[in-house]
């Protein structure tokens, strides 16, 4: 089985959600929140974060104005 179950763009998405989570919940048990409170603060930031990374790890450039790669010289 040559192909990889998770494609790199996907891995990273989740890397980082799981550390963004995993940074709150410590964050939150540092702050004096019991231990359900920082598992549940946690899991909440990576549920967050994961349709944040996916935006910003997006493989489409934003176009920086109509026509610009056709070579039109209006405007």
């Amino acid at each position: 089985m040559d192909r990889s179950l998770l494609s790199l763009r996907a891995t990273l998405v989740l890397l980082l959600s799981a550390l963004a989570g995993v940074t709150a919940g410590v964050l939150s048990t540092l702050a004096g929140d019991g231990a359900a409170r920082s598992v549940l603060a946690g899991l909440a930031a990576a549920g967050l974060a994961v349709p944040f990374f996916d935006r910003l790890v997006a493989g489409d450039r934003p176009r920086e104005r109509a026509g610009a790669e056709d070579g039109d010289a209006r405007g």
